[in-house]
């Protein structure tokens, strides 16, 4: 449980609420430090893609999500988490009405000593399988590509955020104190906004 205290206060980093008011005044959801106001949501819950990830990667198990319960109805977006291990956990930003994925993360934490390397190639296969779960006409070859240039591009800066067709990439590295990557679907005509939303 410590662990995961430790990991849901690293996300905070990243999924951090912000709270805002809309154009219409009315009160704005708390949104992930990149998330886009108004981003759509995949068309599937947090239950489902749980279920098709561990179908289609038997050595890469996802436990189920729990939520992290806001009591607060204005909130229209639900925090859930799962620990994969004692220094990776997987995050979703969800619809509260639907539990449908906006976003969807695996967070790395770093560790010191000889397990760090180990630990590390780890974590890139977790993350490299979220590419293959939502593009799986990638290669392996392919899928690691792009996350190696994701990583190079979000070096030294508090996010890096790329669109390619549907689909946004997401890397928070956040140096010694870990690193999340996240994807999360797009509304096409936004596409030329969100080239220019990096940070």
């Amino acid at each position: 449980m410590k662990y995961l205290l430790t990991a849901l206060a690293a996300l905070t980093l990243v999924t951090c609420a912000a709270y805002g008011k809309a154009e219409q005044g009315e009160p704005r959801a708390p949104v992930a430090a990149y998330l886009l106001p108004g981003a759509p949501a995949f068309d599937i819950s947090i239950s489902d893609f749980r279920e098709r990830f561990n179908h289609e990667n038997p050595s890469l198990q996802l436990n189920e999500f729990r939520a992290i319960e806001v009591n607060d109805p204005k909130v229209l977006l639900l925090r859930a988490a799962t620990k994969i291990n004692e220094n990776l956990y997987a995050s979703a930003a969800l619809e509260r009405a639907t539990l449908k994925i906006k976003s969807i993360q695996i967070t790395w934490l770093p560790i010191q000593g000889p397990e760090q390397a180990n630990a590390r190639a780890k974590a890139m296969a977790w993350m490299k399988a979220l590419i293959n779960y939502f593009n799986p006409n990638y290669s392996s070859q392919q899928s690691a590509d792009l996350f190696t240039k994701l990583l190079a591009a979000g070096k030294n800066k508090s996010y890096y955020a790329q669109t390619e067709g549907a689909l946004r990439y997401v890397v928070a590295d956040d140096g010694e104190k870990g690193l999340t990557f996240a994807v999360e679907p797009v509304k096409l005509v936004l596409s030329e906004t969100l080239e220019n939303s990096n940070q």
